[in-house]
């Protein structure tokens, strides 16, 4: 096949106008197929580069989140919906991520191989989600409660499209040991918008939501562009020294690869339940036992601040020892940290625990998405590293689900839960690195490369 050099694209277009290149691409030209990076090549400037770009891509798409959740009640109330019914909207959103999220890291799958594709949909996708997120704060005064509702899930399902697509990329095409360092510096996004959304809440509440929204779909759209340019980055062979693509070395055989697979899934469901009970309902009441709730803006973000601070030397683990091992043991670590947390006896304490455990959990999540991304080439060639990143971030979606149909029906209210509510995140934590080290140990029994 007569591919399209890189080279020449940006001789046709001009160094100025790379990053926008691959909106403008004539359609009748012949696709260039990438190739996969060589598995032993480390991170190169080029590719921290990426990594970086996609930190703040995934830093504005939270913020986006951020900016929604603290309107939410504002506007719909705007439209008669009663305060009440706020959380079955979220439980809604929910809802259409899980479903969504996989979807869109399935379809990833099928974008992926054709230079410029991925890229294309993405940027189109997101430009109808920032539109409807824009219009949002328009709708709600009309009091149109369905254009409303419509919106929402217009918005929540196309941007499930900026969670497992733009990692894709990372697992197709970058080496192998670059994947923990740049899947920690997008996660690292992430930990930033958790750490400043407090102070957004106490800053925006009294903002007309009008110029938020504007500003984050206008910001968002603006990043996204840029994906085109990590795309043929990685297409014209500029971040690899390699001039072949190295053969990929089986992770489980055909026969074993299932199996590993449901137990990390499950592992992960287990894990975000975790996260959703420590920091969703437990944290703020324990900070309230040693400060008042003016004070919670500036220790909530302690978790976050461990998440990032602590999850980038992870990296170092995963590349030694393989995701599911810093799975394993950032469970382990979070069920020790929650314990701690929940029988700190002063405020020292307690945040030294939620430090410990946002760190744990910013090692689990960068080593779960590197994970995925290698059992997405499980037997060296499936190529299903979207649809198993997007089942991820699915069943992430699922556990704050769970978590919010706790708070709808108040059963997180009744005395029986409340017994058992701040031992729940360090027994799921504690059973999700048991199973890690039970997918490990397999592995290792039967001879298999462990980087996974």
């Amino acid at each position: 096949m007569d591919a399209v050099s890189p080279v020449r694209t940006r001789d046709r277009y001009g160094e100025a106008s790379r990053l926008l290149s691959f909106l403008i691409v004539p359609i009748n030209e012949e696709p260039t197929i990438m190739e996969p990076a060589a598995p032993g090549q480390s991170a190169q400037p080029g590719q921290t580069g990426i990594g970086l770009y996609l930190a703040f891509l995934q830093l504005f798409f939270a913020l986006t989140w951020t900016v929604y959740v603290i309107f939410l009640p504002k506007l719909a109330a705007q439209v008669g919906i009663s305060p009440q019914a706020v959380i079955v909207i979220l439980m809604l959103d929910q809802a259409v991520f899980a479903a969504m999220d996989w979807l869109m890291g399935r379809l990833a799958d099928r974008w992926a191989p054709v230079v410029g594709r991925l890229s294309r949909i993405v940027a189109v996708t997101t430009a109808v989600s920032c539109a409807a997120f824009l219009l949002l704060p328009f709708v709600a005064p009309t009091g149109s409660e369905t254009l409303f509702l419509v919106l929402t899930v217009l918005w929540s399902a196309s941007s499930s499209v900026l969670r497992a697509p733009p990692l894709v990329l990372l697992g197709k095409y970058a080496s192998r040991n670059a994947v923990p360092w740049l899947v920690s510096l997008s996660m690292f996004g992430l930990g930033v918008a958790g750490a400043i959304a407090p102070y957004l809440t106490v800053a925006l509440r009294e903002t007309d939501p009008r110029l938020p929204f504007a500003l984050a779909s206008i910001a968002l759209l603006i990043v996204t562009l840029g994906l085109g340019w990590a795309e043929r980055s990685f297409a014209g062979g500029r971040l690899r020294t390699e001039t072949a693509p190295a053969a990929r070395t089986p992770m489980f055989s055909q026969t074993q690869s299932r199996a590993p697979l449901a137990l990390f899934l499950i592992a992960v469901t287990l894990l975000g339940l975790g996260f959703q009970m420590h920091f969703s309902l437990n944290a703020a009441p324990m900070f309230l036992k040693f400060a008042q709730p003016s004070e919670l803006e500036h220790l909530m973000p302690v978790f976050w601040i461990g998440f990032n601070l602590l999850m980038l030397p992870g990296t170092i683990l995963t590349t030694r020892y393989g995701g599911l091992w810093v799975m394993a043991a950032g469970g382990v670590v979070g069920a020790l940290a929650a314990f701690a947390a929940a029988h700190s006896g002063s405020l020292a304490a307690l945040g030294t625990a939620q430090f410990i455990a946002g760190g744990a959990w910013g090692c689990v999540m960068m080593s779960a998405v590197t994970a995925a991304l290698a059992l997405g080439n499980a037997d060296g060639k499936s190529g299903t590293e979207g649809s198993i990143t997007g089942a991820l971030f699915s069943l992430l979606a699922v556990a704050a689900f769970a978590r919010m149909v706790l708070v709808w029906t108040e059963l997180n209210k009744a005395p029986t839960f409340a017994a058992v509510q701040l031992w729940l995140p360090v027994v799921v934590w504690s059973l999700a690195g048991g199973l890690l080290l039970v997918v490990v140990v397999r592995g290792s029994t039967n001879r298999v490369p462990r980087r996974i």
